[in-house]
């Protein structure tokens, strides 16, 4: 699968899931503009490895996207960093774990914005784009909390489940112009975050490593296992192909059985 030619951006990508979503992408061939919140400064090596690995284009902007300024920004600047944005990952996010009663309601509004609002913002701002060159990709990543809640994270939970019904009404709206719109569903992945806590609980319980991620996933991926970060970021690129041309509102879980239990 190439995407040599075609240009991506990946929102909340400065580390974690989103910047593995964009390794895959360059991979594929793609230029890719990464997105933060850090300092360009601090993202030098890492566009410059990707660049140096793959030969693409790989950028990056820093950018707000709490309110629709900051998402006009970012999409402006990606813009001008590659010939078209063809590839669109909405991956930002922000969660509060806090209970219902006690949730601030800038913590509900930030969630809102950042996870939701800007999320249709960037689909407004690149659709007229890709519906000139007849083509286009875009990615709305939910959670299994999008699809069953959880407790002191109703921002979060409420958010991802919205972004299922953003990603129906957007391939409807995109039927038979070469642009398809799906949700990813991870389960729980191995991220550095992630990471740290299991080896939190390798110290705190004396456990191995094995027993520390059965014990992280107790109650959650039945399979007893983490997702692969990259393998989140290959899925991507099948959809990205033409033998994912016909699968668009879909909501694609990669969680080890978690909704199935």
């Amino acid at each position: 699968m190439s995407l040599k030619g075609k240009g991506a951006l990946v929102t909340g990508s400065s580390g974690g899931l989103g910047l593995a979503i964009a390794h895959a992408l360059a991979a594929a061939g793609a230029d890719v503009v990464l997105h933060g919140l850090e300092a360009p400064q601090q993202m030098i090596s890492v566009t410059e490895e990707l660049q140096h690995s793959f030969g693409g284009n790989v950028l990056y902007v820093q950018a707000d996207l709490s309110t629709p300024a900051g998402v006009d920004a970012l999409v402006g600047a990606a813009s001008e960093c590659v010939k078209s944005l063809d590839v669109l990952i909405n991956n930002a996010v922000v969660r509060h774990f806090e209970p219902i009663e006690s949730l601030p309601l800038e913590h509900w509004n930030n969630a809102l914005a950042v996870n939701l609002t800007a999320a249709l913002r960037a689909i407004q701002l690149v659709l007229p784009g890709m519906r000139e060159r007849g083509w286009g990709r875009i990615f709305n990543m939910t959670s299994v909390y999008g699809a069953r809640a959880v407790a002191n994270r109703v921002d979060y939970v409420t958010t991802k489940t919205a972004l299922l019904g953003l990603t129906r009404s957007v391939a409807i709206e995109t039927l038979g112009e070469g642009i398809t719109c799906n949700a990813i569903c991870p389960g729980s992945v191995l991220t550095p975050n992630i990471d740290g806590r299991i080896n939190a609980l390798m110290t705190e319980r004396g456990l191995d490593r094995g027993d520390a991620v059965r014990e992280f996933l107790r109650g959650k991926q039945p399979t007893g296992e983490l997702v692969e970060a990259a393998h989140v970021g290959d899925m991507v690129v099948f959809l990205c192909g033409p033998s994912a041309s016909q699968i668009t509102g879909a909501m694609m879980p990669i969680e080890g059985g978690w909704l199935a239990s």
